[in-house]
């Protein structure tokens, strides 16, 4: 009975051991702030492969691949003749003997009629810029299916990134969670502190949550861009890059007019709409149908085989009220091109200016984060901890520089996104690449060992 009794009497012990000690919650959610899985099936892809697998299987891109097919499929057929006629007539049958066709005249017709000169060349010519426009769209399409790409891809590298950030920032918060308990143990740490150090933890489990959110969406809209199934498997891998300089936006309207596919796709439209009123103009051109035949005469007739030939025209003089209205629609709907184009043009530059300004502005915010935001966190971070270390400072003081590292480093990679992501912009609304001096990204400084 006694050692029953005292085997309760350890249990208890131990039980509210357990529940007075103030670090058991800051463990659970440290664990919690660390559960994270990578991709273990997925083998990381570069922005240029995932460009390539884009060029191939993105749905609109294919989508405008058979647009211009079926356009390519009208060249052939737009400038042919129509079809041939074959005409039989039975002439002058008796109705006493409606079955004897030796009494009556039979004539065998074959016909072609043929448009007047320069109106197949015309209409060869119109299909033709079809095409054009079509593969100006399609070029549209890719561009902008590339630039999705390159704000996706970004978006997950930020990601990955950031959650490289978090796990020093969990080791970081072990650590110092660890000097903290050594610290209550002889009674150099006050409770509350402890109870501001699980606030701070729960800050990291709320950006782990934050993060993976994100993550998964930047992997979707990825494998959507590339034809994939949404929810498979996505790791990328990269750096970011810096141009030397932006180039200046007089240069970029002049690339734009050259390049931009939109643009281009406008001025074929133009010419294929002057080409149509070149075909309206020709409508005053007479159409003509030749027609050549054999012709049995009935039983009896001096000669009973003939053959006959048949030319007609139509006479277009005699409609000018319809001809005429033809042409002015033409007219009129190249004009109305001509329009579209000049605001289309409008519309260019105005896209070119204001992805010039918000890449100029991202620019200046990572060069900003690069050259001092980061050094000023990292040496604010170590000063901290050096002082905890030798009991200078309070635990808050040194979360506070966490948080402060924390929200500078993710704050740090956002911004090289960012600029990632306006200048793809910039590249779509130009029509062509910037070009770009390949400044490598820096070395992510391991915080996590700065508290030992």
């Amino acid at each position: 009975m006694k050692v029953l009794r005292v085997l309760a009497l350890i249990l208890i012990g131990a039980h509210l051991a357990v529940a007075d000690d103030p670090f058991a919650e800051s463990n659970s959610l440290l664990n919690t702030a660390a559960q994270h899985h990578e991709s273990a099936t997925a083998v990381p892809q570069t922005l240029a492969e995932l460009q390539e697998l884009a060029m191939r299987n993105n749905p609109e891109i294919r989508i405008a691949v058979r647009h211009l097919s079926v356009a390519e499929s009208r060249v052939t057929g737009a400038g042919a003749l129509d079809d041939p006629v074959f005409m039989y007539r039975d002439w002058g049958t008796p109705l006493q003997k409606p079955w004897d066709l030796n009494y009556a005249q039979n004539m065998f017709m074959y016909s072609q009629a043929l448009p007047g000169h320069g109106k197949r060349g015309l209409r060869t010519d119109i299909a033709g810029r079809e095409v054009e426009v079509a593969e100006a769209e399609l070029e549209a399409v890719r561009r902008d299916a590339n630039a999705r790409v390159s704000r996706a891809f970004y978006d997950l590298l930020r990601n990955n990134d950031e959650l490289r950030i978090h796990d020093e920032q969990v080791a970081l918060a072990r650590q110092a969670l660890e000097t903290a308990r050594i610290k209550y143990t002889v009674g150099r740490v006050p409770q509350q502190d402890v109870l501001k150090a699980q606030v701070a933890l729960t800050r990291l489990v709320e950006h782990l949550n934050m993060l993976g959110e994100n993550g998964e969406l930047a992997r979707a809209t990825l494998n959507s861009l590339i034809g994939h199934d949404p929810a498979q498997p996505l790791e990328v891998v990269g750096q970011y890059s810096l141009p030397t300089r932006l180039p200046s936006l007089a240069d970029l309207e002049k690339v734009a007019i050259e390049s931009r596919p939109e643009l281009a796709a406008y001025t074929k439209a133009i010419e294929q709409s002057e080409a149509k009123t070149k075909l309206a103009q020709k409508s005053y051109t007479p159409d003509y149908t030749i027609s050549a035949g054999y012709m049995l005469q009935p039983t009896g007739a001096t000669y009973r085989n003939n053959y006959m030939v048949e030319f007609s025209l139509n006479l277009p003089w005699l409609n000018r009220r319809k001809h005429d209205a033809e042409i002015s629609e033409a007219q009129a709907a190249t004009l109305e091109q001509r329009a579209e184009y000049d605001s289309q043009r409008v519309l260019v530059f105005l896209q070119i200016q204001e992805a010039l300004v918000k890449a100029r502005t991202a620019y200046r915010n990572l060069s900003l984060y690069r050259n001092t935001l980061k050094p000023q966190a990292e040496a604010t971070l170590q000063a901290a901890a050096t002082a905890y270390k030798n009991d200078r400072t309070d635990f808050l003081n040194l979360l506070d520089s966490q948080n402060v590292a924390l929200d500078v480093e993710s704050s740090y990679f956002k911004s090289a996104a960012e600029f990632e992501t306006r200048l793809a912009d910039l590249e779509r609304a130009v029509g062509a690449p910037i070009p770009r001096g390949m400044e490598e990204q820096t070395a992510v400084p391991e915080v996590g060992n700065e508290i030992q």
